[in-house]
């Protein structure tokens, strides 16, 4: 007897409203951030930037909601992904402070778009081969978010960016680098968000969502800015020891996961340990 068609969750061909116009408003939010970037406009175009990331966050969890997945959503997702968190941030980041330095500007800009581009190619080419717990390399919207973050900050504080062309150029190649770079990074995708939780996390929430909304600014560029440093510290921690294909280069994701197979092998024996005794 056929399987039912029912259980495949695979992408289907068509094109679905919904999830399609979440894409489309993500893919207005990037370009509308280049364009005002053009105008000097740089608070907006770094807000613009973080409205993207929102609908970038809502389009997949809709198509999941109201079973429209399909193979165009992905593949116009992918697109919008690549100017919203690839050109955007690089252009926001040139016009605000590195056009006025030449190669060294314009190529700092290309190696995060290029950086970019590699990251979501390879994101998609691996897409359910690897752990779902933890993205491999930084995701393009926190990288994006992390260049919106320091535009935005510089622009209430009105720091010209000319002034620091050299800092901004710097963390612009240092974030693109992190992109295609081979650390593990937390995807929280296995958290389960129907679990009954205390009163007490409720109103850490509310606190947390208090003092991002009094600096959104400076909290979002702090907040992804530790995040970018988490996975270093999250591979170092996963691994015995650090080899250059953990950092850079063809990576096996099961040499990470024979080291979380020895670490949970280790705590198992250590807890048998502890009741013998």
């Amino acid at each position: 007897m056929p399987e039912s068609k029912t259980n495949d969750t695979s992408p289907r061909k068509g094109i679905y409203l919904l999830p399609n116009l979440l894409t489309t408003a993500g893919l207005f939010s990037g370009f509308f951030a280049i364009v005002s970037s053009m105008n000097g406009r740089f608070e907006a175009a770094a807000v613009a930037i973080f409205i993207a990331m929102i609908f970038d966050g809502l389009d997949g969890r809709v198509a999941r909601l109201t079973n429209t997945q399909s193979e165009f959503g992905a593949q116009y997702d992918s697109m919008s992904d690549m100017l919203s968190f690839g050109i955007a941030p690089a252009l926001v980041a040139y016009n605000w402070g590195l056009a006025e330095y030449g190669k060294f500007g314009w190529l700092a800009a290309f190696i995060y778009v290029a950086c970019a581009a590699l990251r979501l190619a390879r994101f998609n080419a691996n897409l359910g081969v690897t752990d779902g717990r933890f993205f491999q390399g930084l995701a393009s919207p926190a990288a994006a978010a992390i260049i919106a973050g320091m535009v935005w900050s510089g622009s209430i504080y009105q720091v010209d960016g000319d002034n620091i062309g050299y800092l901004v150029g710097l963390l612009t190649i240092v974030i693109g680098l992190l992109m295609v770079s081979n650390f593990r990074y937390n995807s929280f995708k296995d958290l389960n968000w129907r679990d009954r939780v205390s009163f007490l996390t409720i109103l850490m929430v509310v606190l947390i969502f208090v003092v991002i909304a009094a600096r959104p600014a400076e909290m979002l560029f702090g907040i992804f800015f530790i995040y970018a440093c988490s996975g270093p510290v999250t591979t170092i921690r996963s691994v015995r020891k650090l080899k250059l294909e953990h950092v850079l280069g063809d990576s096996d994701d099961a040499d990470f996961a024979d080291a979380d197979k020895e670490a949970k092998a280790a705590d198992s024996a250590t807890k048998d340990d502890s009741k013998s005794l």
